[in-house]
């Protein structure tokens, strides 16, 4: 005979684990801050990080992804009180901004690619690049993720096994706004005032 594991104790044990990567995560984040900083007088002759970036263009950018995030732990409460219609309408809003959040995104790499302005260029757009499009990649992994969680919501409905994949999710999606508040202010504000 098999016990039923609770929710709160698979929460603890997958949830050290994925704080584990988390924070594996957090280091490949650290470094990629340190490597963008150090580069970021590297310009070689190119355009530096004033003349490229438009903080409002980066504000509205830093909108739509806290809004995704306040949207994502709404359907998570939602999923958690076993209101799965509102949970379905908040992870839908949730994917949506994301994926106008990474639009935005991919839209600016064109601007700066079409301009001439690659990863090539300079010391300073190669630690640009690799710091805003991991993230990027974080985002279009996480859209990948609540996508999933969508289908199983949609297909199997709210239980324990949902309610901790779903806990993960929320937690990885908070994690790349944080990440981002980062990017906006070190990247972009500091970027656009230097």
């Amino acid at each position: 005979m098999t016990a039923r594991v609770s929710l709160s104790e698979k929460f603890q044990t997958v949830g050290l684990g994925f704080w584990l990567y988390l924070m594996t995560d957090m280091m490949l984040f650290a470094s990629l801050f340190a490597t963008y900083i150090v580069l970021k007088s590297g310009t070689a002759d190119g355009p530096a990080a004033h003349d490229l970036f438009d903080p409002q263009y980066a504000l509205i950018e830093t909108l739509l992804l806290l809004t995704s995030s306040f949207m994502c732990g709404l359907a998570y409460l939602a999923a958690r009180r076993k209101n799965r219609q509102a949970a379905l309408s908040f992870l839908f809003g949730t994917l949506l901004l994301g994926v106008g959040f990474l639009w935005l995104e991919v839209q600016e790499f064109h601007a700066f690619a079409t301009a001439g302005h690659s990863w090539q260029t300079s010391a300073f757009l190669s630690g640009f690049f690799t710091l805003v499009g991991t993230h990027g990649a974080h985002i279009a992994i996480g859209l990948i993720w609540g996508l999933a969680i969508t289908l199983y919501l949609l297909l199997r409905g709210i239980s324990d096994d949902l309610l901790c994949k779903f806990g993960m999710f929320a937690l990885f999606w908070h994690f790349l706004d944080v990440v981002w508040i980062f990017i906006f202010t070190i990247v972009y504000l500091l970027g656009a005032a230097s």
